[in-house]
C-alpha cells in the first residue's frame, strides 16, 4: 500500500476531532469577512462621509469584540486539529505496540531494533503534523477562500476572476517542488532509519570494538553516515525553502496586481471606495490558506516518509497467526507434559530448520537440549513458546493441541530465562515483580531467596527498592541471572525454559545458579539449552540434536558410553568424564 493512501486510512480514528477543527477555522473566516466588512465601513463613513467615530461607535464595539472572539476560534481549531493529531498518535502506537509483540522476537528478527525504536518514537511523531497542521491546511485551502469569494465576487467581479485564475498556481507549483522534496524526504527518513539502527548495534558492540582495535574505524564510518544525513536534510530544507519562496512569490504577485486594478479603477471612478478596500482586505486572507497549505506540505513529506517504515513493520505477518482461542487447561498442579508429533520447521523454502521431530517430554521432567550451531535449539524454543507455528505437525501441551490455543493462556503457564536476561531501569522489586506485576513484597523476597539473590538484594543501599540502571546496571553478571530466575520462581509457571542460564558467569555465580535451577525443576517441567556441557549432567534425559534431527537422547552417561556426537562434543570442549 502506497503511503499516503495508508495515512489517509488512518485518518477515520481522528475525524470527530478533525471535523470540530475545521469547522472552527470555517467560522474564523467567516468572522473575517465580517471584520474586514466593518473596518472598510468605519474608514469609508470616516474619511469620505465626513462621519465621526461616535456616530459608529456600534460598528467599532462590533469590530473589536471580534477580535478576542477570532482569538478563541483559532484557539479552538489548534486544539481540536491537535488533539486528533494526539488521538491517532496513541491509536497508532498501541496498534504497532500490539503488531511487535504479535510478531514476538522470531518475527522482529529481520528488522533492527535501532530502526524498530525510531519507527515507535520519531515515526509516530512525524505524523502528528500531518493530522494537526497539513490536513486541516488542505481543507481550509479550499473551503475559506471559497467562502471569501462569495462575498468578493457582488462587489467586484473583476477582483474575484484574478483570484479565481491565479489561485490555482499556488497549489500547482507546490505540488511541482513537492513531488521532488517527497522522494528526497522518503530517502531521508530511510537513511535515518538505517543510521539509527547502526548506532545502536555500534553502542551494543563497543567492548567487542574495543577489544579488536576497531573502535577508530567504526568511528569514522558514524562519522561519515552523519556527514551523509546532514546533507540530505539540507538537501530537503532547500527544496521545502524553495517552495515556501515560490507560494509567497505568487501570492504577492497575485495581490498585487489585484490591488493595482482596484487603484485604477477607485482612481477613474469606477467602484466605491468601500468596495475597493473590502476587497484589498480580503485578498490576502484569500490567499493565506494557500500559503499555509505550502508551509505545511513539509509536513505531509515527512509523514510519508516514516509512515513508508511503518507500513513495513505492520505488512510484516506473524509467524503464528493467532488463530487458536481455546484457554490452556493444566492437568497436574506442576509441570506440563509435552508431545511434539512429526513437526517440521522451515524459515524459508528449501530451508528446514527442524525435521519430524517426534518427541515426548513428561510432567516435570527435566531435559536438556545440546546440539552444535545452527542445530535448531532455539527454533524449538520459539515452537514451544508460540512465537512461531509449525511448518508440519503438531505440538500438543498436556494432550491440547498449542495451535488451537488462546496464546496469552498459554504464555502464562511458560516461564523464559534467556542467556542474557535484561533488566528494566527501575527498582529491584520492578524487575523481579515483571513475572508477576501483581505479587507481593513477601512472595517477592520468597522467590529471591530460592534464586539466591536474597543476601545479596538486602546488602543494597535501598534493598528492593534500590533503582538499577537499564541492563541491570550497577549489578554483576550473575546477580542480573539470579535475578532473571527470581522472576521464573515468583511466575510459578508449570514449563521453564532456560538457555544456558549460566554462561559467561564465574565458577561461584554458576554453583549458586546451578542449585535454584535445581530448586525450581522440582515444581515444573525444565526444558535447558546448554552450550556448556558440564551443566546438563543431572538432567533426567539429553537431547543431542543436529542439522535439525534428534540424532542421539538419552542420560549423560548413556551417551558418553555410546560414543556419538555427544561424546565428540565432550571431547572437543574437554569435559569428557
Amino acid at each position: 500500500m502506497e503511503a499516503a493512501s495508508w495515512l489517509k486510512q488512518q485518518k477515520a480514528a481522528a475525524e470527530p476531532w478533525l471535523r470540530r477543527a475545521i469547522g472552527l477555522g470555517w467560522l474564523n473566516g467567516l468572522v473575517l469577512a465580517i471584520q474586514a466588512w466593518l473596518l472598510a465601513d468605519i474608514i469609508d463613513a470616516v474619511s469620505f462621509q465626513g462621519q465621526d467615530l461616535e456616530s459608529r461607535q456600534v460598528q467599532l464595539i462590533g469590530l473589536l469584540s471580534l477580535f478576542p472572539l477570532r482569538a478563541l476560534l483559532g484557539w479552538g481549531s489548534e486544539h481540536c486539529s491537535a488533539h486528533a493529531a494526539v488521538k491517532l498518535k496513541h491509536r497508532l502506537r498501541s496498534e504497532l505496540f500490539d503488531h511487535l509483540r504479535a510478531l514476538g522476537p522470531a518475527g522482529t528478527a529481520n528488522h533492527p531494533s535501532g530502526g524498530l525504536a525510531t519507527s515507535l518514537s520519531d515515526g509516530i511523531e512525524a505524523l502528528g503534523g500531518y493530522y494537526s497542521r497539513y490536513l486541516p491546511a488542505a481543507i481550509f485551502m479550499t473551503v475559506i477562500p471559497f467562502t471569501l469569494l462569495i462575498f468578493i465576487a457582488p462587489r467586484d467581479w473583476i477582483a474575484a476572476l484574478i483570484l479565481v485564475i491565479t489561485a490555482p498556481l499556488v497549489p500547482l507549483f507546490m505540488i511541482l517542488i513537492g513531488k521532488g522534496a517527497e522522494k528526497h524526504n522518503q530517502r531521508q527518513w530511510r537513511q535515518l532509519t538505517r543510521m539509527n539502527a547502526h548506532f545502536l548495534d555500534v553502542i551494543q558492540g563497543l567492548t567487542t570494538l574495543k577489544l579488536f582495535n576497531a573502535s577508530r574505524r567504526e568511528a569514522e564510518v558514524v562519522r561519515q553516515m552523519s556527514d551523509s544525513y546532514r546533507r540530505h536534510t539540507l538537501s530537503v530544507l532547500r527544496l521545502a525553502f524553495l517552495s515556501s519562496f515560490t507560494l509567497e512569490f505568487f501570492a504577492t504577485v497575485s495581490i498585487a496586481v489585484v490591488a493595482v486594478i482596484i487603484g485604477f479603477r477607485l482612481y477613474w471612478g469606477q467602484m466605491e471606495f468601500i468596495h475597493g478596500f473590502y476587497v484589498l482586505l480580503l485578498a490576502p486572507e484569500f490567499y493565506l490558506p494557500l500559503r499555509n497549505m505550502g508551509s505545511t506540505y513539509h509536513d505531509r513529506m515527512e509523514a510519508i516518509g516514516a509512515a513508508e517504515q511503518l507500513i513495513q513493520i505492520l505488512d510484516t505477518p506473524p509467524p503464528w497467526r493467532q488463530t487458536g482461542t481455546r484457554p490452556f487447561q493444566p492437568r497436574q498442579r506442576s509441570g506440563v507434559s509435552l508431545r511434539l508429533d512429526n513437526v517440521g520447521f522451515a524459515y524459508a523454502e528449501n530451508s528446514e530448520a527442524l525435521h519430524d521431530l517426534d518427541l515426548d517430554i513428561g510432567t516435570g521432567e527435566r531435559l536438556a537440549i545440546v546440539g552444535p550451531s545452527g542445530a535448531g535449539k532455539s527454533t524449538l524454543f520459539n515452537l514451544l513458546m508460540g512465537f512461531l507455528e509449525p511448518t508440519k505437525g503438531k505440538i500438543m501441551a498436556d494432550g491440547q493441541p498449542l495451535q488451537q490455543m488462546d496464546m496469552k493462556s498459554w504464555r502464562h503457564e511458560i516461564a523464559w530465562v534467556p542467556q542474557s536476561p535484561h533488566l528494566f531501569y527501575g527498582s529491584v522489586l520492578d524487575n523481579i515483580r515483571l513475572g508477576r506485576p501483581e505479587a507481593t513484597l513477601d512472595e517477592a523476597k520468597t522467590a529471591a531467596d530460592s534464586a539466591r539473590c536474597l543476601d545479596f538484594i538486602l546488602a543494597l543501599p535501598a534493598q528492593f527498592d534500590t533503582v538499577v540502571g537499564e541492563g541491570g546496571r550497577k549489578l554483576s553478571g550473575g546477580q542480573v541471572q539470579r535475578i532473571a530466575l527470581a522472576r521464573a520462581f515468583l511466575r510459578q509457571a508449570r514449563l521453564i525454559l532456560l538457555d544456558e542460564p549460566t554462561a559467561n558467569l564465574d565458577l561461584e555465580s554458576e554453583r549458586q545458579i546451578q542449585q535454584a535451577v535445581d530448586r525450581l525443576s522440582e515444581q515444573a517441567t525444565l526444558i535447558t539449552i546448554a552450550h556448556r556441557l558440564h551443566s546438563v549432567y543431572q538432567a533426567d534425559r539429553i537431547l543431542v540434536l543436529q542439522q535439525g534431527r534428534i540424532v542421539e537422547q538419552g542420560n549423560h552417561r548413556s551417551l558418553l558410553e555410546g560414543g556419538g556426537l555427544y561424546a565428540d562434543m565432550l571431547g572437543a570442549y574437554g569435559e569428557g568424564r
